[in-house]
Parts: structure tokens; C-alpha cells; sequence
């Protein structure tokens, strides 16, 4: 990871060395061939001029003969003149011969045609050496150039690459601040540098000093917070044992005790998420059909007075190995939404083996309330004034945090399914 800077440094000078090599290249082709084409172009016309010059003095002026350049005329007196017949089907101007490495200029004035054949393979080799000379020099000059620049590069990086390094190896928990410490940093660190690692160096005490206080909090509020529902808890259970206290004080009670075991779960619940991964609730073997019958009996009195069956069906008896209490919450919600917004028919839990049910004849949620419904503080029935809106999002979130899926079916007035998927590295081996 460390040096993943340096390296796509390393590529892109490469990649940048690799394409301004080609470009040379292929310009100097192109330079080469321009030329040439340049320089034979001349030759032939000032050739052809020179011997129109020279016949204008001498009607005897001999035509041009070399290793290079040979000449033909033709006239009226003597229209083939020993004129090759493949020099006759071109026309007048400059061409390119079959075979490569030759040129032909015709020219025609009222004296007669002129024909001059060039031959340009020692002026090729020449062009050919020239640019191979130019080209290892140009190639040498941009690796060094190159390198050089890669080199300057590097030394600037090197202190950013470092920090990073340093940083990949801190403990979340407890992050070495002092391995960062400016007089520890390798090479020519810049202003930009030194910038950085102080505001890294304030930014991890700041954020130590948050994960300490959310710490504490964490700490105090699991017991500051237990202890007054408690007490309201052991209170009611000691004011409904009495048998003479009127209908309507027990139905408050009544009341009074469904809060506060509310207000409990969803403590339970702020409480786990607020943990870090490593601070989990501890994971135990415990047997799930146990655990649906306790939360089930729960949730009864939520329905006195209803004409709704509450239905328990157990088709498997899993055993898991997780933490009881998350399992708890999770279903815990799912059963208080179900009784709350189901006013007849029944609510049904089924324990699977790799799954629990909870399916109501509720008022349902049409799709767009559907969608919506895994919202914090989102209600589908706005006019109750029952629910919080936090149920669902509370389960949804705890089944992220502990890989339990947790699925919602359901239609506008035909009720609910929702599903909690137990993990499968949760399942103990006998179930």
C-alpha cells in the first residue's frame, strides 16, 4: 500500500517516456520522408532546368548522365530517342517509379519532351542514417529527462508515501501519534507535508478523545438508564399483583409496563449499535424456540381486548450461537408493530430452522409506504398515536450489523410478513 504512490509515479514517467519516444519517432519517419520527397523534388527541376538552359545555347547539349540521373529526349525529328516504354505512360510533372527509390520528371517544350529518371537510394541512406542518429539522441535526451524529473518526483512523494505507511499500521483503538512526529519523516518534506501530518496528528486527538467519550457513555448510560426502569418495572409488577386496585388503574399500569419494556429494548438497542465491531454483545449457545416463546408471552397484553389469536408455531428448534438479546430486540419489534397495527384476525409467529416469521392481518402498507418504511421516525399510520417509528429501523440496522436479512412483504390491507434470515456460521452444528 505504501508504495502503490511511487509506483503509479514510476508508471506514469514510464508511460510518459513510452509515448514521447514514439512521437518522436514517427515525426523524424515523417520528417525523413518529407525531406526527400523535398530535396529529390528540386534536384529534378533544377536538373531539368539546367538542360532546358543548356539546349537554348547548344542544340547539341548533352543530357544528363551519372550514377544517379539519366536523361531522354524526344522530338518531332526523332519521337523515340531510345525513350524506355515504361517512362511513356506517365504524364507531365513528377512521379514515383515502380520499385521504390526513383523518380521521374517530363517536361515538354516546343524543342521536344524531356524525360529524367533520378535514382535517390544513396540520398535514402543518407536521410535513413541521419534520422537514426537524431533519434538515439532524441531518446537519450528524454530518458535522462525523464529519469531525472522521475528522481525529483520521488523525493517529494517519498514523505507522503511514508505517511501513509505509518498510518495503515496505527491500532484504531490506540493510534501511534508519535510515529508521525515531523523529525521522524524521511527526505524533503515540504510545508505541504509538515501541513498535513499536524492536522493528521490533531485529527487523531480529537478523535481519540471522541471514542473516549463515546466510551464513557456507552459505559454510564447501560447502567444509569437501566436502573429508574427497573425500579418502574419491579413497581407495576408489585401494583398489578394487587387484586383490589380498580379496572382502569390496572389498565395504566398495564400501559406503564409496555412502555417501559419499549423503553428498554430500544435502549438495548441504541446501546449494541453504539459498540464497536470488537466491542459486540457477548454470543452464547441458546436454544430459539425458547427465546420466541418468552418474546411472544411479551407481547399478549398487547392484544387484551382485541379480537385478534396470537399464534405460535414451532417447526424447527434451532440452537444458535450469538447473542441472545440482539435476537431478542430484533423480534421483540417485529411483534410489537404486528399487535399494534392489527385490530382483528391474528398474528403468527413461525420459527424455521433458518428462519422466524412474524405475519400479521394488519392494516398492511401500500409500495410507496413500503419503500419508505425502513426510514428512522417514518409510521405508516400517522393518525395512531402509538409507535415511534423506530422499529423497523432499529431491526433493519441490527440485522446489518450482525448479518441477519431481515425481508418485509406486505399489502394495503391484507397485512405483513416480515423474516429475520439466521446466519448460517450461527448455527450449531446439532440444531
Amino acid at each position: 500500500m505504501s508504495q502503490g504512490l511511487p509506483r503509479k509515479l514510476r508508471y506514469a514517467f514510464i508511460l510518459q517516456m513510452v509515448l514521447a519516444g514514439a512521437s518522436v519517432i514517427v515525426g523524424a519517419l515523417v520528417a525523413g520522408s518529407i525531406v526527400k520527397d523535398v530535396l529529390t523534388d528540386q534536384q529534378l527541376r533544377s536538373e531539368a532546368g539546367e538542360f532546358w538552359s543548356g539546349r537554348a545555347r547548344d542544340a547539341d547539349y548533352p543530357l544528363p548522365r551519372s550514377s544517379t540521373m539519366r536523361g531522354y529526349f524526344a522530338s518531332d525529328q526523332q519521337p523515340s530517342a531510345g525513350v524506355p516504354d515504361e517512362l511513356r505512360r506517365f504524364g507531365i510533372g513528377i512521379s514515383e517509379l515502380p520499385g521504390g527509390n526513383r523518380k521521374l520528371i517530363i517536361e515538354e517544350r516546343p524543342q521536344g519532351r524531356l524525360y529524367l529518371v533520378m535514382s535517390f537510394e544513396l540520398l535514402d541512406t543518407v536521410i535513413r542514417r541521419a534520422e537514426l542518429v537524431s533519434l538515439l539522441l532524441a531518446l537519450v535526451a528524454i530518458y535522462l529527462t525523464t529519469w531525472l524529473t522521475y528522481r525529483a518526483s520521488k523525493r517529494l512523494v517519498t514523505p507522503v508515501s511514508w505517511l501513509a505507511e505509518q498510518v495503515a499500521r496505527w491500532d484504531p483503538s490506540n493510534p501511534d501519534v508519535q510515529s508521525i512526529a515531523p523529525e521522524r519523516m524521511p527526505g524533503e518534506s515540504g510545508g505541504e507535508v509538515r501541513q498535513l501530518t499536524g492536522a493528521l496528528r490533531n485529527l487523531t486527538r480529537r478523535t481519540h478523545d471522541l471514542v473516549a467519550r463515546e466510551r464513557d457513555f456507552t459505559r454510564d448510560a447501560s447502567h444509569e438508564l437501566r436502573t429508574p426502569l427497573t425500579v418502574i418495572r419491579v413497581a407495576t409488577d408489585m401494583m398489578l399483583a394487587d387484586p383490589e386496585i380498580p379496572q382502569r388503574t390496572h389498565r395504566t399500569l398495564v400501559r406503564m409496563q409496555h412502555a417501559g419494556r419499549d423503553m428498554e429494548a430500544i435502549i438495548d438497542a441504541f446501546l449494541i449499535l453504539a459498540r464497536e465491531n470488537e466491542h459486540a454483545p457477548l454470543t452464547e449457545d441458546f436454544d430459539v424456540a425458547s427465546l420466541v416463546e418468552e418474546e411472544v408471552e411479551k407481547v399478549r397484553p398487547l392484544l387484551a381486548g382485541k379480537p385478534v389469536e396470537l399464534e405460535l408455531d414451532i417447526v424447527a428448534r434451532p440452537h444458535l450461537h450469538a447473542s441472545p438479546r440482539v435476537l431478542s430486540v430484533m423480534l421483540g419489534q417485529l411483534l410489537d408493530n404486528a399487535c399494534v397495527f392489527t385490530e382483528r384476525g391474528r398474528v403468527e409467529v413461525r420459527l424455521e430452522a433458518t428462519r422466524i416469521v412474524v405475519a400479521d392481518t394488519g392494516i398492511g402498507m401500500a409500495p410507496e409506504v413500503l419503500r419508505k418504511a425502513w426510514a428512522p421516525f417514518y409510521r405508516a399510520d400517522r393518525v395512531s398515536p402509538t409507535g415511534k417509528g423506530m422499529g423497523l429501523s432499529i431491526v433493519r440496522r441490527l440485522g446489518e450489523r450482525f448479518r441477519w436479512p431481515v425481508t418485509l412483504d406486505s399489502r394495503s390491507g391484507a397485512g405483513t410478513v416480515a423474516s429475520i434470515e439466521f446466519a448460517r456460521d450461527v448455527i450449531a452444528a446439532d440444531s
